[in-house]
């Protein structure tokens, strides 16, 4: 009795299992839905099949919380998975098709993350059999979409270069409009170099803090995810040599020596687990420092912010102003032009659209300037 009592599970286990059943009840019926939708015989039978997994899972999750004598509210799904199969009925397939695909992903890491927390056996042995379906649920769903990644792992990277563009392009369109501003409540040179330096300074700080968390971020991602391919090189590694035999295959090695090349591989976790990072994680072996990326996005922000304040160093206010706005404009198109190295836009035209939003920038500025100048300035002043 009292072992009984240890086993049973707590409220919040209990809503995470819930949780998990209305997932599977949800895609139970998109896979259905979706199946009536698809006049592909070969597709359509892809999806009935997933759909009955489906039925399987929900029948398990039926079976543990009734065990535990867990009440269980009438089996529906959620409006979310309604408006989904709306979209693919009245609209299209092909997006619905693509948020399966990320929440099987999803599956994948929950059950997982269940598996590794969970002190009840039916539990765990449940979430390991279940993430190895959803894992087999994800293939089918990859040749559906035609994606080729797992979708559990979501890797997104910055990169040095890409610091240095959007920081100093930050700070220059930022400190821009700031020292417009300025410009049109005051022509005092002190007043301006002031405002100038202390937005240059902010700026700097700003986006060196954002540089340093933003690679603290993705370095515990990068952590995360290395962990969690353990997990699935550890639990699951029928699927991770299917998986390590599709990359070799697509490199061009044949069929056969690929599946011997995968095992081979496989049976060193060590050397599995590396291949796996380099291959599917697209995970180097060095990566740069937070607090590096924190310094040269802050440094190169402070650069692009002091362009526009460096004339009123030497020129009269007069002629510092056309050579602040002169140079400043032509940094936007120069700063502009290099983004597109990493938005794939061409060049001269994504130099003038930043060109074009330096100038809006400016305008505003100077606008807030001269209604702050003439309102509450002069109110406050009592000129």
């Amino acid at each position: 009795m009292e072992e009984q009592q240890i086993d049973r599970p707590d409220s919040k286990t209990i809503k995470i299992w819930r949780h998990h059943l209305q997932d599977e009840i949800d895609a139970s019926y998109l896979y259905s839905e979706f199946a009536t939708l698809e006049p592909d015989p070969d597709r359509k039978d892809i999806l009935l099949e997933l759909a009955e997994v489906e039925n399987r899972h929900v029948a398990r999750w039926l079976e543990i919380l009734a065990s535990y004598d867990i009440k269980i509210k009438k089996q529906r799904p959620t409006i979310k998975a309604r408006l989904l199969a709306w979209y693919a009925r009245n609209v299209d397939r092909t997006f619905p098709l693509s948020r399966m695909l990320a929440e099987e992903g999803n599956e994948v890491k929950d059950y997982l993350t269940l598996y590794k927390n969970s002190t009840l056996a039916v539990a765990k042995e449940t979430a390991l059999d279940l993430a190895k379906d959803s894992a087999l649920h994800t293939e089918s769903l990859q040749e559906l979409t035609g994606s080729g990644d797992e979708p559990w792992h979501k890797m997104e990277s910055g990169g040095t270069l890409g610091n240095i563009v959007y920081g100093f392009n930050d700070g220059l369109t930022a400190n821009f409009g700031l020292l417009a501003g300025i410009v049109a409540a005051t022509s005092d040179v002190p007043q301006i170099l002031v405002g100038g330096i202390v937005g240059t300074v902010a700026d700097a700080l700003s986006m060196g803090a954002s540089g340093y968390l933003a690679a603290k971020s993705e370095q515990e991602v990068y952590e995360h995810e290395i962990e969690i391919e353990k997990d699935e090189i550890m639990l699951m590694p029928d699927i991770e040599e299917d998986e390590l035999t599709l990359i070799y295959s697509a490199r061009g090695v044949p069929k056969e020596h690929a599946r011997q090349l995968a095992r081979e591989v496989m049976s060193d976790p060590e050397r599995a687990l590396e291949e796996k990072i380099q291959s599917e994680l697209k995970i180097g072996e060095t990566h740069s420092t937070p607090f590096k990326e924190g310094w040269i996005t802050g440094l190169a922000t402070a650069i692009g912010a002091f362009i526009p304040v460096a004339p009123f160093l030497f020129a009269p206010v007069g002629t510092a102003i056309w050579l602040s706005f002169s140079i400043a404009m032509l940094s936007h198109f120069v700063v502009g032009a290099a983004r597109s190295l990493f938005t794939g836009r061409g060049l001269f035209r994504s130099g003038i659209d930043m060109f074009v939003v330096g100038l809006g920038v400016a305008g505003f500025g100077f606008l807030v300037g001269e209604l702050l100048e003439r309102f509450v300035l002069i109110n406050f002043l009592g000129n």
